[in-house]
Parts: C-alpha cells; structure tokens; sequence
C-alpha cells in the first residue's frame, strides 16, 4: 500500500499537478492513475516528492470526489486534493493551491515551495533534494530544473541575456523562430521561495497563445523585479519526460523497468535476457537470484538467494524462498518454499504453498 508520510522538515510544500483531462490517452482512466511498474504516475510523483520530506503535500486535481481524489484519499490521506476548478492553466493550478494552503494554514507559505508534475513518473526524489538544495544555497526567489533537449519542440525555452542570466521562458506555442532553436529546456519543476510566490501568482496575465495562466511568466515577474532566478541541470532528460499518450506511457515502463534491472543487476542478480524481464518497484530481489527471459515480476514479490525464476514466469504478489526455482508457470499470492521446484506449466493460485518433498529433502544414505 502507498503512504504519504511527511514530516515537520524540509520544504514549507510540495504541489503536485494532477488535474490535467489526458484525453491524448484515449482512456477512461485518469492519466496520472495509469501505472508504470506497478505504481500510479501519481504514485512515482508522491514518492519522490516524500523524499523531500515537506511540511505539506497538495495535488492539484479536477473533481472533488473524482478517481484521482479518491485514489488520494485511499493511498495518500496527508496529501491534500485541491480542485482547480476551471482549469485555466499552470499558474492558475499553483495559485488555487496557495491560496488553499494559506487559507488553511496561516496568511503565508513561510519556507521553500517545490512545484512538480503528476504524469512525469521517472523523476528522482534525489534531482528534486538537489533542486532544493541549491535554491536554498542560492537563496534564489525561484529556482528552475533545467535540460538540454536534442528536439525541444513542445517545451518551453529558457532563454538569456549576453551574460548568460535568465530572462525569461517561452513557451513553445509563443516562441520566435529564434527562440524556438533554443535547446536549453524548461521542465516545469521548480523550488520558489513562499514569501514572494503568492504576490507573484497574482500579476499572472492570460496574453498567450492559450489565454491561460502560465506559471512561467511567475520567473519572469519575479527577474523583473530584480530577483533572483536560478537554474539546474537535470542531466537525465527521462527523468522530466511527461507521460501525454500510451506511447509514452510505454516508453516510460522501458525506461523505469530498464533503471530497476540495473538497480538489482548492481546488487548481484542475474537477469539472463533485461529485454524481456519486466519487474515492478515492489518487487525485492536478493543477491545470488537468477531470472530467466520472458518473466514479469509483479506487486510484491520477493525472490530469495540462489532461486531460479523463469524462462517464462509471471509471479505476482509471491514469496519465492532460497533455491526454489519456478519454470514457465503463472504464481499468484502463493509461497514456493526453500529449494522448492515449480513447473513447467504450474500455476499457483492464492494461497498455495509448494515445499520441498521429504523424499527430496532428506535423500537415502
């Protein structure tokens, strides 16, 4: 189960936006409540927003009683829904959460303001510590997470003076042709200073391409006024990707499946064929463990030291012992016990427990 978990450190809050429709999904599911290795995308962006240890946590979401509020509700009861409403854009989101936030917590968000996305499920919580860390060194009004884009098309640009201070972000939509060859990219991350957040939020203006409230135009309020306005590298572009449609929902799985094999390979797992093993995040592998190809390891199961799963295996939610091994065959909620063999062509339904023989176990002189 998914917990919230904040803590009376870090950060004054954490605001997570999560009230865009995904209709380039073509879903009926809300698109931060699609998974990506076995949690939400909503889910990777509370975790890694936990890690930051903030004093609040607010998502930004559409419906008062919609499946993301209830999702909210179910898996994270301490982070606060927040409607927008009117969905009028990306500043309007912020600005609808300060102002609930204060409302409810007193007249300012005295502290450091992160700002994130629900659909960008390959974030690390420790680029978001980094994020923090340096704007608070900095003692910036706002600080930006930056990337250098081989095709920014579709995100906006960061662009700067002759001495390499920021000036302004662009939106692609509004960006001059010179602008739009810009490659330093805008990842929509922030860390504002909450003194000077809110007053910003209220000279938004809606003279776009969009007429929405652009939370970018807040950086360019706050460089007017002759404050501060940092950057910081991201130096893993998928770390910012935004999930938009099922094609990227994919990619992302690769990609998150891709960092988890080698997280565990590190570990000393054998993983005989990455390109056909998928894990989820729940899943715990330990050390000496060997997956076979065309195996998926799902919820939270755990393999124990010198088991064998796979080739062709799909386990969901079970407890694989030492030495067991489990050959093409379907495992669901069952216990394979120490040195235990399964398959081929098995399939343990909840609640079956497989042991070793006694024949096998204890063998004649």
């Amino acid at each position: 189960m998914e917990s919230s978990g904040v803590s009376l450190n870090g950060p004054a809050a954490v605001i997570v936006l999560a009230a865009g429709e995904g209709s380039r999904m073509k879903s009926s599911t809300p698109k931060v409540l699609h998974e990506v290795c076995g949690k939400t995308m909503l889910g990777h962006a509370l975790a890694a927003a936990r890690e930051l240890a903030p004093r609040q946590v607010a998502v930004v979401v559409g419906e008062p009683d919609g499946p993301v509020a209830r999702y909210l509700a179910d898996y994270w009861p301490d982070a606060r829904a927040i409607v927008q409403g009117p969905r009028r854009g990306t500043g309007h989101a912020v600005r609808v959460a300060v102002e609930a936030l204060t409302a409810l917590d007193g007249p300012g968000l005295d502290g450091t303001v992160v700002v994130t996305y629900g659909d960008t499920p390959l974030l690390r919580g420790q680029t978001l510590r980094d994020l923090v860390g340096a704007h608070e060194a900095a003692g910036a009004a706002v600080t930006a997470l930056v990337a250098r884009a081989s095709d920014p098309t579709g995100y906006g640009r960061i662009v700067r003076d002759g001495a390499g201070r920021f000036t302004a972000i662009v939106e692609h939509a509004d960006a001059s042709p010179a602008q739009a060859a810009i490659t330093e990219i805008n990842s929509g991350m922030y860390a504002f200073d909450g003194s000077v957040l809110a007053a910003a939020l209220k000279r938004l203006t809606t003279d776009n391409a969009k007429n929405e409230e652009y939370l970018t135009e807040a950086l360019t309020i706050l460089s007017g006024d002759g404050l501060d306005v940092g950057t910081v590298w991201c130096a893993d572009f998928d770390e910012i990707l935004g999930v938009n449609d099922q094609a990227q929902l994919a990619r992302a799985r690769r990609v998150l499946n891709d960092r988890l094999l080698g997280s565990w390979m590190g570990t000393g797992v054998t993983i005989l064929d990455p390109a056909s093993t998928w894990v989820d995040v729940g899943v715990v592998l330990e050390p000496g463990a060997q997956i076979g190809p065309a195996t998926q390891l799902q919820g939270d199961t755990t393999v124990g030291a010198g088991a064998r799963v796979g080739p062709g295996c799909l386990v969901r939610d079970c407890v694989i012992a030492a030495e067991a091994t489990v050959i093409q065959s379907v495992c669901e909620c069952a216990v394979v016990g120490p040195g235990a063999t399964v398959g081929p062509y098995a399939h343990l339904t909840a609640g079956a427990r497989v042991e070793v023989a006694a024949a096998e176990a204890e063998p004649d002189a």
